[in-house]
């Protein structure tokens, strides 16, 4: 007997156990390249709070990011907040496959297929934390992406714009930031580290092309990409500096990033 795609799926979703939620996801991804489901798009998607039961959530402005890489403690929390990027990056992912139905199959070939390097992305950080002597949960975290997953839970063009193409470039414009920073450590796991955060700035950016490609065809141009940042200002859809050069390669056009920074400026 055939799985349903999207009650399998919500079940993964769902897990708490990070362990059982990777495991499942394992075998659900490989059955799905098999095509040994059945999509049942009348399935009933429901919304629950999905915070890790390893986490402490603080607001974002009470978290203390440190300045230097200047001891173990300093650099373990700085690859913390990346790697809790990632796992909630995994979930979106899976969110976006589970809750919007009637789509070409190529849109959930390719969120399932992001969800998948999120997974390699926070194991490989999860094993630098190891190797220092941390864990995923040491440190408190906010939960700004999870607030945007539940604020666009109802529109699949509110997703890919606000998360997939804003949230998510948002991420590109932090990386040159974070790896200036941890240049200045001295630590032996520095080199590991970089190349680490080299293999995911090059999937992010194929992940932000994906949410540009998505949220154009659910658009249609009905709104530009500033009228997205003006209806959702609750979220910041842009760094501070933008990275042109990745966000170029992720569908954006200089004009668009022009305008963007002006607009956060």
């Amino acid at each position: 007997m055939q799985k349903e795609f999207f009650q399998e799926l919500q079940n993964i979703l769902y897990e708490k156990n990070t362990t059982i939620k990777f495991h499942y996801f394992q075998n659900f991804y490989e059955d799905f390249k098999s095509r040994k489901f059945i999509f049942n798009h009348e399935h009933q998607s429901i919304f629950k709070k999905n915070t890790s039961q390893q986490i402490t959530l603080l607001h974002p402005t009470r978290i203390r990011r440190p300045k230097f890489v200047n001891s173990t403690h300093a650099l373990a929390k700085i690859i913390h907040s990346v790697a809790h990027i990632e796992f909630n990056a995994i979930n979106l992912a899976l969110d976006a496959s589970y809750r919007f139905k009637n789509l070409p199959l190529q849109f959930y070939y390719d969120w399932l297929e992001v969800a998948d390097e999120e997974i390699k992305h926070f194991k490989l950080l999860n094993s630098v934390l190891k190797e220092l002597g941390y864990k995923y949960g040491n440190f408190p975290v906010h939960d700004n992406l999870e607030s945007a997953l539940e604020a666009t839970k109802d529109s699949l063009s509110f997703r890919m714009g606000v998360v997939h193409r804003g949230l998510e470039a948002k991420g590109l414009d932090a990386n040159p930031f974070v790896v200036q920073k941890l240049q200045s450590s001295n630590h032996s796991i520095k080199n590991l580290l970089m190349e680490y955060l080299e293999i995911i700035l090059n999937d992010e950016i194929k992940h932000v092309k994906k949410g540009d490609t998505w949220w154009k065809f659910a658009n249609q141009n009905r709104y530009d990409f500033i009228e997205l940042c003006k209806t959702f200002k609750q979220f910041s859809l842009a760094g501070k500096k933008l990275n042109i050069q990745a966000r170029i390669k992720a569908g954006f056009t200089q004009e668009e990033c022009e305008v963007i920074e002006k607009f956060y400026s």
